[in-house]
């Protein structure tokens, strides 16, 4: 994916059991973060930094999902552990994913097809504003880059 390409359109289940589709929020930007797997250090990092700073991208009208390949019964534990306060989606058979080029054909102890840590900005045209994705799963998105394209785009 890169920027001004149209954003894969999808469908996913989300930790409340509810179908969301990026469809879902034409005219407002999207957040789309991957990560690699829900209960991990990097991934709470990384979803807890989104959480606590959530009232600043609720002032850009952005809409923050995070996806994994996790089920949506370990998405639920995961965000109630956590307090987290946006969706988390279950990419659980990889079709998102692969259609965003964030998925990792191999990883730790042999798993195969897991979620990239990656970030995406949607526009509210649904075009990719802003694409990051880590090879290192032990980094995290440069969110200040995110920040920065969703003040350019509001």
């Amino acid at each position: 994916m890169k920027i001004g390409d149209v954003a894969p359109a999808f469908s996913l289940y989300s930790d409340d059991k509810s179908l969301i589709s990026l469809s879902d929020f034409k005219g407002r930007s999207v957040v789309l973060l991957f990560f690699p797997l829900a209960f991990t250090g990097v991934c709470t990092q990384e979803l807890c930094a989104i959480r606590d700073d959530m009232k600043y991208y609720e002032s850009l009208n952005a809409q923050i999902l995070g996806i994994s390949v996790d089920s949506i019964f370990t998405l639920q534990k995961f965000k109630q552990e956590q307090g987290y306060n946006f969706p988390l989606l279950s990419d659980f058979n990889k079709e998102v994913s692969t259609a965003y080029g964030a998925i990792y054909e191999s990883f730790v102890m042999d798993m195969k097809g897991v979620s990239k840590r990656s970030a995406f900005v949607v526009d509210s045209n649904g075009k990719i504003a802003y694409a990051e994705i880590l090879e290192n799963a032990g980094e995290i998105p440069n969110f200040d880059a995110v920040k920065n394209c969703l003040v350019n785009l509001s």
